[in-house]
């Protein structure tokens, strides 16, 4: 069976979205460090379009938010593996009981 993101509606959708990750990206999605796009496989390092979410677990074949910059060899061992999200730190709110006392308030005269 071939893959929706080489055939039918989604292949042109994906070859404009990875014509556009290829200009807009440097970073591999997958380990962070930067992809060297001159090299040509089957080097090692490089560069690959990688499915975030796999589309064999339900991934969006041509979807820009669905597709990353990556190593040939980085997206070669995460394989369908959905562990990508994983990389990325989400953002954090700390409340305000958690930061750092910096201010000494003995000196604060309300005004």
């Amino acid at each position: 069976m071939v893959r929706a993101d080489r055939q039918g509606q989604h292949r042109t959708a994906f070859e404009k979205n990875k014509r556009r990750i290829l200009l807009t990206q440097n970073v591999c999605g997958i380990c962070g460090k930067p992809v060297d796009k001159t090299l040509k496989a089957p080097d090692p390092l490089s560069p690959v379009i990688d499915h975030i979410v796999p589309i064999s677990k339900g991934g969006h074949p041509s979807s820009l938010d669905n597709l990353q910059l990556a190593h040939w060899q980085c997206n070669l061992q995460k394989s369908d593996k959905l562990y990508a999200s994983g990389f990325k730190k989400k953002p954090q709110v700390i409340g305000n009981r958690n930061l750092p006392q910096s201010l000494d308030w003995s000196r604060y005269r309300g005004g």
